[in-house]
């Protein structure tokens, strides 16, 4: 029986800031085929980093997805605490499709 795969886009929140996308990589492609890691870094009026946090794209089995949502999220990792969730899909993904039709 062939698995279904999807890409889904995922926010990855509650990260250090030492952390790679290498790391998100690791962390995510035994889930699935991990396409693209985009991490981000808020920093406070001085500079000084306040939240990380990334979005991941991943193609996944839907069984997969659940599977790494209910591991990894509220998990200890890297001296953060992960909150996973689905994310909206990215702005410049949707522009490249609206203007390929």
């Amino acid at each position: 029986m062939k698995v279904n795969r999807e890409t889904k886009r995922l926010y990855v929140g509650g990260l250090s800031q030492n952390i790679s996308e290498a790391d998100l990589q690791n962390q995510f492609s035994r889930f699935g085929e991990v396409s693209d890691v985009e991490i981000i870094t808020r920093k406070d009026d001085q500079g000084n980093p306040q939240k990380v946090f990334a979005y991941i794209n991943i193609s996944v089995a839907e069984a997969d997805l659940k599977k790494c949502m209910s591991v990894l999220n509220k998990t200890k990792w890297k001296g953060g605490t992960l909150q996973i969730q689905l994310a909206k899909e990215s702005f410049l993904h949707r522009r490249i499709q609206i203007i390929k039709t």
